[in-house]
């Protein structure tokens, strides 16, 4: 049988498993699906599949592993290194969990919460939140991202510097290998030592190892109350020590630490509607600090925040601060940091990199490379912002006013990439730190990863998808 023959089969028996609501070939509405969110890369797809349940998963897997069809698995389609979009040659069939949007059982005793892959985080955020718990993980795609992609990413966002990143949240996974079988490890095992951790396999994995069809995850108490500083300071060094300052004040307490130039506030209040400058002064670096409760015994979030910001401003570890007077102030307080991205699209083009360094080097590791990339490629500018506390800056260099964005893309993403990169290699930090490697930077992970990650990567990949039918050309580089 020919390769398109094959495939043709695969379809045809997708199609009778799946039925119409879980098929779709039509090509006006695989379109919107087919671009990546930062509208960098299109593929082709032969045809959007969209299983019920796992059942239909395993059904759909089992169908692609005999006739060598590539799957390539979409949540919200949000991500950002394009690990969601298939490559322009249209024989792989795009596996949509959206359907699969169900919340399975909520248990408020032991705090957890067992949902399938295609729920929409704001969704389940909502759904503890009525049970007087919450999911303690948040970012700006909140209303599209799914928990699969979350986990096949381990997504990071706001919180990690409280709580961790995807993986600490995980207690268990239900998912689909790449021969259409099932692993069952849904359940919130707490010590389990037999053998290699099918699980974390599963976590950050893109997809490319199979596919998350549900998840049991670890909820936190809802909170009392909280506190959102905005503080205005001279330099990153500042911002560093502002850091272990409160830190060593607030303890368990302080649940983010944003860094932002104030380049990035300009856009917000100049694009974002609804948006204000926090500070009246202007300052050449912002930080956002969360200070939470969540336990009746603790201080009040106020009383802690107005003692630790008296206290920095009298050390000069900042120069002015506001307080959150109220629950809509600190919400106003983080839309400015959470449209930063969103205000950078409407300035212009611009090249994101998401990047982590020890967290004591973050600061040096801005002011001394940033100017090394302003002069290697004259007009752009560097804007730098993101979890200073987690030692993870998404590091932006935006492009010369007046070029057009398809050329300038097509001539400086790689020797961008590859610079700032490098830089990044000199710090012993990753070229990924939550967006995870799709296909934007698999080229420079085969460049730059050390040999023995790259063989095990590749190792590992090789003994579960034999076939290379999950998420082709994404997170493991060719040998």
């Amino acid at each position: 049988m020919t390769n398109d023959a094959a495939n043709q089969t695969a379809l045809d028996a997708f199609r009778e498993i799946l039925g119409p609501k879980g098929y779709n070939d039509n090509a006006d509405d695989l379109a919107p699906w087919l671009t990546d969110w930062r509208g960098r890369y299109t593929g082709k797809a032969s045809a959007m599949l969209s299983p019920a349940n796992s059942d239909e998963v395993a059904a759909v897997v089992k169908i692609a592993a005999k006739y060598r069809t590539a799957l390539v698995p979409q949540g919200g389609n949000s991500g950002m290194v394009a690990g969601a979009t298939p490559d322009d040659s249209g024989n792989a069939a795009l596996l949509s969990l959206r359907r699969m949007n169900r919340i399975l059982n909520i248990d408020t005793q032991a705090r957890s919460v067992t949902c399938e892959a295609g729920v929409i985080l704001q969704n389940l955020h909502e759904a503890v939140a009525a049970q007087n718990l919450r999911f303690p993980l948040t970012l700006g795609g909140k209303g599209s991202a799914t928990i699969g992609g979350l986990i096949s990413t381990n997504a990071g966002g706001t919180q990690v510097l409280r709580h961790g990143t995807m993986r600490a949240l995980v207690e268990g996974v239900e998912a689909v290998l790449p021969d259409g079988s099932r692993y069952e490890g849904l359940a919130p095992l707490k010590k389990d030592n037999r053998g290699y951790d099918l699980k974390h396999l599963m976590i950050g994995a893109e997809g490319t190892l199979g596919i998350v069809t549900a998840a049991t995850l670890q909820l936190a108490p809802a909170l009392i109350d909280r506190c959102v500083v905005w503080a205005g300071t001279d330099s990153p060094q500042d911002a560093y020590r502002l850091l272990l300052f409160v830190q060593s004040r607030l303890r368990g307490a302080l649940e983010g630490f944003e860094l932002m130039p104030a380049e990035a506030i300009d856009n917000v209040v100049a694009h974002i509607g609804g948006t204000r400058a926090p500070l009246t002064a202007r300052h050449r670096w912002h930080v956002l600090m969360e200070i939470v409760q969540d336990d009746g015994a603790a201080p009040a979030p106020q009383d802690m925040a107005a003692d630790c910001v008296g206290d920095a401003l009298e050390a000069e570890l900042i120069a002015d601060a506001v307080l959150s007077a109220n629950e809509a102030q600190a919400e106003a307080f983080w839309k400015i940091r959470d449209s930063i991205a969103e205000a950078e699209r409407a300035e212009g083009p611009a090249l994101q990199h998401d990047i982590s360094v020890p967290v004591a080097d973050m600061a040096r590791f801005i002011i001394d490379e940033t100017p090394k990339v302003e002069r290697a490629f004259a007009g752009t500018q560097v804007i730098a912002f993101g979890h200073l506390g987690d030692g993870n800056i998404h590091y932006h260099v935006k492009a010369p006013g007046g070029v057009v964005p398809a050329d300038w893309y097509a001539e400086y993403s790689g020797p961008i990439a590859r610079f700032v990169y490098d830089r990044v290699a000199e710090y012993k930090g990753s070229i990924s730190a939550e967006h995870g490697i799709g296909q934007l930077k698999i080229g420079d992970l085969a460049r730059l990863a050390d040999p023995a990650r790259l063989s095990v990567l590749r190792a590992v990949k090789m003994a579960l998808d034999p076939g290379g039918i999950m998420n082709p050309g994404k997170l493991v580089p060719l040998a």
